[in-house]
C-alpha cells in the first residue's frame, strides 16, 4: 500500500475521508477506558508531527461503515415485506389456533342424544323420559329437548324451507346435553349403553369424530404456517448474505485500512452486524405494525369490498376470533426479534467467511 495516510495512493479523494474516519474511530476505541472517561480523545497528527488532543466531553464516535452503504432503501423495503409476511402468517395461525381451541371446548362440553322417530310410538313421552334420565346422571349439567321446529331449522340448509317435505320425513328428535366442565362423565360408553338398554332407538353422539377433524385441520394449518415462516427465513438469509457481500465489496478500502492499523476480524464483523441489527429492528417493527393494521381493518375491508355486514357476521361465526389478544401481539414482537437476530447473525457469519477467504 503506497501513498500517505491522508491520501492513500489508488483511492479517490471522496474515499479518503472515509478511510481516515475508519482509522480514527478504531484508534479512539483503543484509547484506555480511564482516559476516555477523563474526556481525553486522540486526534490527528498535524503538519509538525504533533498529536492534537481534545479535552472535554467528546461526542459519540461515528460508525466506521457508512449507514447508507449497508441499509439501502431497497434492502430495508425487502426486509420489511419479509417481516410483514412472517407477522401475517404467525398472527393468522395464532388466531386459527385460538378459534379451534374454543371450538374444541364447546364441542367437548356438549353431547347429543338422537331419538329415532318410530311408528305407533309416543316420541314426545320418550324424549321427556330421556331428558329426566339424563338429568339424574353424574356429570350432566343440563338436558334440553329440541322441538320439531328446531330440528327442522337444522335441516333447512340441505332440505330447504318446504314444510311438506319435512313433514313426510321421519325426522329424529334431538336432546342437547350440556356437561359439567368441572366434573364431566367418567365414561361415555357406560352412558351410551344405559340409554340403549332403557330407551330403544336412542343413541349418544359424543362428537369425538368432529374433535378429531378440527384437530387435524388445525395441525394442517399450523404446519403450513411453519413452512411459510421457514421459507421467509430462508429468503431473508439469502438477502442478507447478498447485501453483506455487496457492503464488503463497497467498503473494501475501509476494511484494508482497519487491518493495516491492527483491527481484528471480530471488530470488523461487529461493525457490520450492528448496521444489520438496526436494519432488522426498523424493518421488523414497520412490517409488524402493517400486519397489525391488516388484522384490525380486515372486517371493515370485507364490508367495503361488497361483503356487507352479513359477510362479516358469517366470518366471525366461522373464524371466531378476528383480532389479536395480548399473547398475539407478544408473538408478533417475537417475530420482529427473530428477524432482527437473523439479520445480525447472518451478516456476522457472512463477514467472517469473506474475511477468512481473503487471508
Amino acid at each position: 500500500m503506497s501513498g500517505s495516510f491522508d491520501n492513500p495512493a489508488g483511492w479517490s479523494d471522496a474515499r479518503a475521508p472515509r478511510v481516515r474516519l475508519a482509522a480514527e474511530r478504531f484508534q479512539a476505541l483503543r484509547v484506555p477506558t480511564t482516559t476516555r472517561r477523563a474526556g481525553v480523545t486522540s486526534g490527528r497528527a498535524d503538519a509538525g508531527g504533533n498529536t492534537r488532543r481534545r479535552y472535554g466531553r467528546s461526542a459519540p464516535p461515528a460508525p466506521i461503515v457508512p449507514a447508507g452503504s449497508v441499509t439501502g432503501r431497497s434492502l430495508t423495503l425487502v426486509i420489511t415485506i419479509m417481516c410483514f409476511l412472517a407477522s401475517l402468517t404467525a398472527g393468522t395461525v395464532y388466531m386459527m389456533n385460538q378459534t379451534a381451541t374454543e371450538w374444541m371446548q364447546d364441542i367437548a362440553s356438549e353431547v347429543t342424544v338422537q331419538v329415532e322417530a318410530r311408528q305407533r310410538a309416543d316420541t314426545d313421552k320418550q324424549v321427556a323420559d330421556i331428558v329426566a334420565f339424563l338429568s339424574r346422571q353424574q356429570g350432566v349439567a343440563q338436558a334440553r329437548a329440541l322441538s320439531v321446529a328446531d330440528t327442522s331449522k337444522l335441516l333447512e340448509p340441505w332440505l330447504g324451507q318446504s314444510a311438506d317435505v319435512l313433514s313426510t320425513l321421519p325426522v329424529p328428535r334431538l336432546v342437547a346435553v350440556e356437561l359439567d366442565r368441572a366434573n364431566p362423565p367418567a365414561n361415555f360408553d357406560v352412558l351410551r349403553a344405559a340409554l340403549a338398554n332403557n330407551f330403544p332407538g336412542a343413541s349418544l353422539d359424543d362428537h369425538r369424530r368432529w374433535q378429531r377433524l378440527v384437530r387435524t385441520i388445525t395441525r394442517s394449518f399450523a404446519l403450513g404456517g411453519i413452512a411459510i415462516l421457514l421459507l421467509v427465513g430462508a429468503a431473508t438469509t439469502a438477502i442478507i448474505v447478498s447485501a453483506t457481500k455487496s457492503a464488503m465489496a463497497s467498503n473494501r478500502d475501509i476494511v484494508e485500512v482497519l487491518h493495516f492499523v491492527g483491527a481484528t476480524d471480530r471488530f470488523i464483523a461487529r461493525e457490520f452486524e450492528r448496521h444489520f441489527l438496526r436494519l432488522g429492528v426498523r424493518a421488523g417493527v414497520v412490517g409488524a405494525v402493517v400486519a397489525v393494521l391488516v388484522f384490525l381493518t380486515f372486517p371493515a375491508m370485507m364490508e367495503l369490498l361488497g361483503g356487507g355486514a352479513a359477510a362479516v357476521a358469517e366470518l366471525r361465526r366461522l373464524v371466531g376470533v378476528t383480532s389479536l389478544d395480548l399473547w398475539g401481539y407478544l408473538l408478533l414482537a417475537i417475530v420482529v426479534m427473530v428477524i432482527a437476530g437473523l439479520c445480525m447473525v447472518t451478516s456476522r457469519i457472512g463477514v467472517f467467511r469473506i474475511l477468512n477467504s481473503q487471508h
